[in-house]
């Protein structure tokens, strides 16, 4: 696709008991405000029932909303809070080097995003809980489904990666497709508010800017530390935290996995 970035299957990566997420069910990508007309013909091929969009309203308004796709649902459910952060986000856009140095460098990106991803776990837990309930509905389950936020890494890949610890896919797999998100053709296009983009924003603003657009192994691994802190387990995180009872998550498994 030519206007939706990061998008790719999640199916065929592998569990601990020796099946695999079956192909065809569950979709991960960036935002799909920019699909072209071969793009909305492509993903309306694939029979989605629903599209979680995990952006809040800044990111809607930035980038602009969904483009419809014939028979899916599109459910919003925003992962984090547009006044969290908005000057922040500012200067990003449009700061100086002097004004990014003091808020990134010295390691203070990497820092945020950490905490960012710890703040996944802990304060979304009621957005987890719903995205898991429909996902299991007994009835109407929301499968196939598409995940996804503004680039298609962070809520995305948390949402998705809880979806996939949940069935029991190996956790050295899980991180794999963590990391595809960075390939050059799937990354986040940057836009500074000076228009500049990729190689044309300042060397050192580029690395300023590098540990908000990378997927690093390390976010994550901050989320699945804070899980283990927290609840003790997954299990425990899926069934005290998010409501994943045995029987639901049995099912969940009967949707998403092949032998």
């Amino acid at each position: 696709m030519t206007g939706v970035r990061n998008f790719r299957d999640v199916g065929g990566l592998p569990t601990a008991d020796g099946r695999r997420v079956r192909p065809g069910v569950l979709f991960r990508s960036g935002h799909l405000a920019h699909a072209t007309d071969d793009d909305t013909a492509f993903l309306a091929g694939l029979g989605l029932h629903t599209v979680f969009d995990f952006r809040n309203g800044d990111d809607i308004a930035l980038e602009g909303p969904d483009a419809a796709l014939p028979g899916t649902r599109n459910l919003n459910l925003p992962l984090s809070d547009p006044a969290e952060g908005a000057g922040f986000w500012h200067i990003v856009r449009d700061g100086d080097v002097p004004a990014l140095r003091e808020i990134l460098g010295d390691g203070k990106g990497a820092a945020r995003m950490s905490g960012a991803y710890r703040k996944l776990i802990l304060e979304r837990t009621d957005e987890h809980r719903r995205m898991l309930a429909l996902l299991t509905e007994p009835q109407d389950p929301a499968v196939p489904a598409l995940l996804h936020c503004a680039a298609g890494k962070d809520r995305a890949g948390t949402s998705v990666a809880i979806i996939l610890l949940a069935l029991g896919v190996r956790r050295s797999a899980i991180e794999a497709d963590y990391l595809e998100s960075n390939a050059r053709h799937r990354r986040y296009k940057v836009v500074r508010g000076d228009g500049s983009t990729g190689a044309a924003i300042d060397p050192e603003v580029r690395d300023l800017l590098s540990p908000l657009f990378e997927a690093r192994v390390e976010y994550l691994r901050t989320a699945f530390d804070t899980i283990e802190e927290r609840w003790g387990s997954v299990d425990r995180y899926l069934e005290e935290g998010l409501g994943l009872t045995a029987e639901r998550r049995e099912r969940l498994k009967e949707r998403l996995l092949t032998d």
